[in-house]
C-alpha cells in the first residue's frame, strides 16, 4: 500500500507525523507512508523544516491520501498551481483531510453533500464553502473521512488500516503507540470513534 500523507508549509507537526506514525507501524506489512509536499522542502507552524519524501503527484496514485493541516491552508485551498498537480480519484482512493486539510477536499470537490470535521478555527471558513460542520472528532462516508483537533489524527489512521488492512493490524497498531497503563483503554477508544464509518 502506498500511502501519502500531504504535508505543506506551516504544517501542524502533529497532524503529519502522528498519522504518519502509526501508519508506518504496517511497514512490515508492505505499506509505504510517505510525507508528500509541493516543495522539496517544507516548514511547519512552528519552524520545523523537513524534507519531503515525495513530491506532491504521489497523492494521484496512492491508496490512501491523508491532508495535514497548517496556517497556511487556507491560502493553499485557493492556489491552483498547487491544487492542479492534485488528481485524486474517492472511487479507488482512501482520502482523509486533518482540521484545515477540509478546505482542500473541499477546494477539490470531494466534499459535496458530505458533513465535515474540522478544528473551531477554521469552523466558519468551511461552512462559508457550503460543507456542513459536524460537532464531532471523526467522520467518514465512504472513501471519504475527516477529522477534527490535532490528536484526532489517529482516528484517521486507525480508519486507513481498517480499512485497507482489517481492525486486528488498527488495534495492533494503536496498541504499540498507546500511552502505558491505557492502552487497552485507547485502543478500544479509537476503534469504537471509527466503527460506525466502516
Amino acid at each position: 500500500m502506498d500511502i501519502a500523507v500531504l504535508t505543506f508549509d506551516g504544517f501542524n507537526e502533529l497532524d503529519s507525523f502522528i498519522a504518519s506514525s502509526i501508519l508506518n507501524r504496517m511497514k512490515d506489512h508492505g505499506w509505504n507512508v510517505q510525507i508528500t509536499s509541493p516543495s522539496e522542502r517544507v516548514t511547519s507552524m512552528n519552524g520545523v523544516e523537513i524534507s519531503a519524501q515525495q513530491p506532491l503527484e504521489f497523492a494521484n496514485q496512492a491508496d490512501a491520501v491523508l491532508f495535514g493541516s497548517g496556517i497556511h491552508t487556507r491560502a493553499i485551498s485557493k492556489d491552483k498551481s498547487i491544487l492542479s498537480r492534485l488528481s485524486l480519484h474517492k472511487e479507488t482512493q482512501l482520502i482523509g483531510a486533518q482540521c484545515s486539510g477540509t478546505l482542500l477536499l473541499s477546494a477539490l470537490g470531494l466534499l459535496e453533500n458530505i458533513p465535515a470535521c474540522t478544528d473551531l478555527t477554521t469552523k466558519p471558513w468551511v461552512k462559508e464553502e457550503g460543507i456542513s460542520v459536524l460537532d464531532q472528532a471523526f467522520y467518514a462516508e465512504n472513501s471519504i473521512a475527516t477529522a477534527g483537533g490535532c490528536l484526532a489524527s489517529q482516528y484517521l489512521a486507525t480508519w486507513v488500516i481498517c480499512k485497507l488492512a482489517g481492525k486486528h493490524h488498527a488495534e495492533e497498531a494503536i496498541y504499540y503507540v498507546a500511552p502505558v497503563g491505557e492502552k487497552e483503554k485507547t485502543v478500544e477508544h479509537c476503534l469504537s470513534t471509527v466503527n460506525a464509518y466502516l
